[in-house]
């Protein structure tokens, strides 16, 4: 069941990216900006049509054939992973690692088809480069997993170490 829950999950996030780039590139050349929230003269959020041919802040310009063969390595180790540890995987980690792998389809879709990815989302309150939906999949997946990882894991280890106690007894201990 959680299997069918994350391809779920992994298509209508691609789709959704897709439709979003798809508006964009239908209605914004590249390079315009739509200013979309302000407070007086900040600029806070923007519609910025751009193409990037690296990875996050330009870094790897041009270097396609890596762009695409590594977000593939990663999308089967997931898959696999999701596939091998679908009995004990719980729908946070199912959410997470799907949303990863959805993000991850959605730009490798436009590396493969564009030999680029269509970023529109500028963030101007702080200098980061613009992004898109799939890149915000990624990294929400990412920060999901890892505060899933740290706080959460570690605590289902403990659990299975501790010897089963009757509630009396856990009560007893906890004085």
């Amino acid at each position: 069941m959680m299997l069918i829950l994350s391809f779920v999950l992994i298509i209508v996030l691609t789709v959704i990216d897709q439709i979003i780039k798809l508006v964009i590139v239908k209605n914004l050349s590249v390079g315009q900006v739509i200013s979309l929230i302000k407070i007086g003269e900040t600029k806070v959020l923007e519609l910025t049509h751009i193409r990037n041919t690296g990875a996050a802040w330009s870094i790897m310009q041009g270097k396609t054939w890596f762009l695409v063969v590594l977000p593939i390595a990663v999308l089967v180790a997931g898959i696999a992973f999701m596939t091998v540890k679908r009995k004990t995987l719980n729908k946070f980690e199912v959410i997470s690692i799907s949303m990863i792998i959805a993000g991850g389809i959605g730009n490798l879709i436009d590396r493969i088809r564009l030999k680029e990815v269509v970023d529109y989302i500028s963030f101007k309150l702080i200098d980061f480069p613009v992004f898109n939906f799939a890149d915000i999949c990624v990294v929400l997946g990412e920060i999901m997993l890892l505060a899933y990882i740290f706080f959460f894991e570690g605590e289902k280890g403990k659990q299975k170490d501790k010897p089963d106690e009757k509630p009396q007894e856990k009560a007893q201990s906890d004085e």
